[in-house]
């Protein structure tokens, strides 16, 4: 677990002492938004913590430490469905002073260097990993695509070996399709990485946009709970066909229990008239994730509260945003089944966000800037019931 006594947040968060002899919860978050899409809960109101667990919502709680949320969002913690820690300089300490709680690495390392992974995974409030299909993953030193050497990079035997030997933190398995890194090997890729998910049974992640193959043929070959990262990249092979209408075959995917992951990023992953294109179709992502890494923290992404702000730039329904930031992801991965929630007996994950209205701008991959009337930001965090 992180050591919480060496990490100083310094969002604004006001602590109030109270009489501990009359308090009957530890911790009560008061005053702000209570939004939480799980119970279809937004009203302003309390929120108490006792023994790490959400103790009660209601008006007038009383505990020995408060949190003034007054004017502020008060929401479960946030879940980063796709970011990148893998660089071990993205620190678990950094990413929970963002309001990001539980976040899932998509894919950093493989099985030649999960162990590194694995570590930062045993240091943060709740860190779970997508092992790349290749073997030294897509933050390797040679700083090559995984499979330009070949595909004696994507083991199958060594994969599952590495998940058998780490199963409490490795939850999915993440392919990289596009021709970039796959070549023209997009199909054989994915085959491999179906192999060991349903030797482990455990989900696939495919990152797509420029892949050799149409995606129906990728999309085929998935099963209900894997998942598809990137689904508003650019052509060629992408949800769309030729005239702009979501292909059938996504719609079907979906259907049969496919899942969207959006997955901010930096480079041909979106932009926003194709993000606001599927919208208009009816194709929302099922989350919103970051795709976060060292150097997206300070361009571009940012932080979850700010990918989320994007989304309300785009006009999705604030329910909505937050919604596909907790229960959404919690739901989605059987590991994280019961997080993302605020109901009496969760852990008591809670992000308090600052909505400040003006005028903002916002990027999408291609640098092109959509101005927002909204922005999300982080005021304070509490994790396991502990006030960051």
């Amino acid at each position: 677990m992180l050591d919480r006594r060496n990490f100083i947040y310094g969002a604004g968060a006001v602590l109030a002492s109270r009489d501990l002899f009359a308090a009957e919860y530890d911790l009560v978050v008061r005053g702000g938004r209570v939004l939480d899409p799980s119970q279809k809960l937004d009203r302003v109101t309390d929120v108490a913590v006792k023994g790490g667990k959400i103790a009660a919502i209601g008006p007038n709680l009383v505990a020995g430490k408060t949190v003034d949320a007054k004017g502020k969002l008060v929401v479960p913690g946030l879940i980063d469905f796709h970011m990148h820690a893998g660089d071990l300089k993205l620190t678990p300490a950094e990413v929970l002073s963002t309001g990001v709680t539980t976040f899932l690495d998509g894919g950093s390392r493989g099985a030649d260097n999960l162990d590194e992974l694995v570590g930062v995974a045993k240091n943060a409030n709740r860190m779970r990993i997508f092992i790349n299909i290749a073997r030294l993953g897509n933050n390797n030193s040679a700083g090559r695509g995984e499979f330009l050497d070949g595909l004696g990079t994507a083991d199958i035997a060594k994969c599952q070996a590495a998940i058998e030997r780490n199963r409490e933190y490795v939850i999915g398995i993440k392919a990289r399709l596009s021709r970039g890194v796959a070549l023209d090997q997009d199909v054989e890729v994915l085959r491999r990485a179906r192999v060991v998910a349903d030797a482990v049974k455990l989900p696939i992640m495919i990152h797509i946009g420029d892949t050799f193959s149409p995606l129906p043929k990728l999309l085929a070959m998935l099963r209900p709970g894997d998942i598809v990262t990137h689904p508003y990249a650019p052509p060629p092979h992408g949800i769309f066909d030729d005239k702009g209408k979501i292909l059938p075959e996504v719609f079907a995917a979906r259907k049969r229990g496919v899942l969207f992951d959006f997955g901010n990023g930096r480079l041909e992953h979106w932009t926003w008239d194709l993000a606001q294109s599927a919208l208009k179709q009816g194709f929302a992502p099922d989350m919103i994730s970051t795709d976060l890494n060292l150097t997206s923290r300070t361009d571009q992404v940012f932080d979850l509260p700010t990918t989320m702000s994007k989304f309300l730039a785009l006009g999705m329904p604030l329910h909505e945003v937050v919604a596909r930031v907790t229960i959404d992801p919690a739901r989605a991965m059987k590991p994280l089944n019961g997080l993302g929630t605020l109901r009496k007996g969760a852990v008591a994950d809670i992000t308090v966000l600052t909505l400040t209205e003006g005028s903002f701008d916002f990027l999408d991959n291609a640098n092109t800037v959509r101005k927002g009337t909204q922005k999300l930001s982080t005021h304070a965090v509490i994790a396991g019931g502990t006030l960051i």
